[in-house]
């Protein structure tokens, strides 16, 4: 079977309840996420006040890798898992979901980190999410590379444990990989701008804390870096002609 192409969808997708229910996961698995990820980091302002030490990055980016972990768990069944915006661009470029339903699910999880950010608003007695900011000394281009490089490895683990057609019994351990690359891009990336590699990740504190510096590079950077790992996993690494036992799934099954 040759490789997916890209596909806009049809109009009634717009209000299947598929759809409806797939977007709903995604609300709820990027608000499980973004809470308990930016909850670390508020944590950590709360206990220390120098946050930006090596014990406090261990601590971050473990606390992600597990809420990733879990997040992409509880939806995976229902809409793939994506929990992140640049991980459904990805899927879309590799014509693995639809122009209509990844609308969707962008603003579900654009909202899911907005109310995970308020709701910690919230529950703290009104600490302002931190987010992320590029760090002095670091010029906004590199950052812009290094989202790119960090999330194109999370795409790239996206399309080899959870898309690929090949993946096999692999896939039962796809949110658990997906989970460890972000946490160790974060140890590896962390200290020069946050490595967000999810817009709505930084799009949640930006709006709630009111921090819009350089925010455009939280955005850039993760969608190029999904769309190419996207790219180079679909039409390079899956072969267009795959054995009748592997074949890939349905369009809308990520």
């Amino acid at each position: 079977m040759p490789p997916h192409r890209f596909a806009f969808g049809r109009t009634e997708d717009a209000y299947h309840p598929d759809t409806i229910r797939a977007a709903l996961s995604e609300f709820v698995a990027t608000a499980i996420f973004v809470f308990a990820a930016e909850g670390s980091v508020l944590s950590l302002e709360k206990l220390f006040t120098d946050t930006s030490t090596a014990g406090g990055l261990i601590v971050v980016a473990i606390a992600h890798a597990l809420a990733l972990f879990v997040a992409v768990s509880v939806a995976f069944n229902i809409s793939g898992g994506h929990v992140n915006p640049a991980v459904t661009f990805g899927a879309l470029v590799g014509g693995r979901i639809s122009f209509i339903r990844a609308i969707f699910y962008w603003v579900a999880q654009l909202l899911g980190a907005v109310v995970a950010c308020l709701l910690l608003w919230l529950t703290t007695g009104g600490m302002s999410p931190l987010g992320f900011s590029v760090a002095s000394g670091v010029g906004v281009w590199h950052a812009v590379l290094l989202e790119l490089v960090l999330t194109f490895g999370l795409m790239y683990t996206v399309y080899a444990t959870a898309i690929d057609p090949k993946r096999g019994g692999l896939g039962t351990i796809a949110p658990l990989a997906i989970g460890f690359i972000v946490g160790a891009n974060i140890l590896a990336g962390g200290p020069f701008d946050g490595a967000s590699m999810n817009p709505a990740r930084a799009f949640g504190p930006a709006l709630v804390g009111w921090r819009w510096s350089h925010h455009w590079v939280y955005w850039l950077g993760p969608f190029l870096g999904a769309g190419l790992a996207g790219v180079v996993y679909e039409f390079l690494i899956i072969p267009s002609e795959a054995p009748l036992a592997h074949q890939p799934l349905p369009q809308e099954d990520y």
